[in-house]
């Protein structure tokens, strides 16, 4: 990772854990993919994928987040959830950060497994 790119995730996760969440692992990897942040929030297990983008050309932060790249993170959740050996209330949430100035947004329940 670049960066840029840690520094993206570290602003991603000061905002998370601003608003009550827990950070419980960064940058959780396996063979079948990767996950930011994985986070908790109460009782549910957050998977957060950060994005970053300079500009809202060719679809901006949001856009970047492919069936291919979302296939990915599920994978690598599933993985993460076996080795929990249960299966806890979970969700998908994107934080994105735009422009220059890096505005925050955040998207609870992004996409679903």
């Amino acid at each position: 990772m670049n960066d840029r790119g840690a520094a993206a995730e570290r602003l991603a996760e000061q905002h998370l854990c601003a608003a009550g969440l827990r950070v419980l692992a960064r940058n959780y990897q396996c063979r079948l993919g990767e996950i930011d942040l994985v986070c908790s929030e109460g009782d549910v297990l957050v998977f957060v994928e950060v994005r970053q983008r300079r500009s809202e050309r060719y679809g901006g932060a949001a856009g970047s987040i492919t069936a291919a790249k979302r296939l990915r993170i599920l994978s690598a959740a599933r993985h993460y959830l076996m080795r929990l050996g249960r299966e806890p209330a979970c969700r998908f949430d994107v934080v994105l950060l735009r422009g220059v100035t890096r505005q925050i947004e955040w998207i609870r329940s992004a996409f679903e497994a």
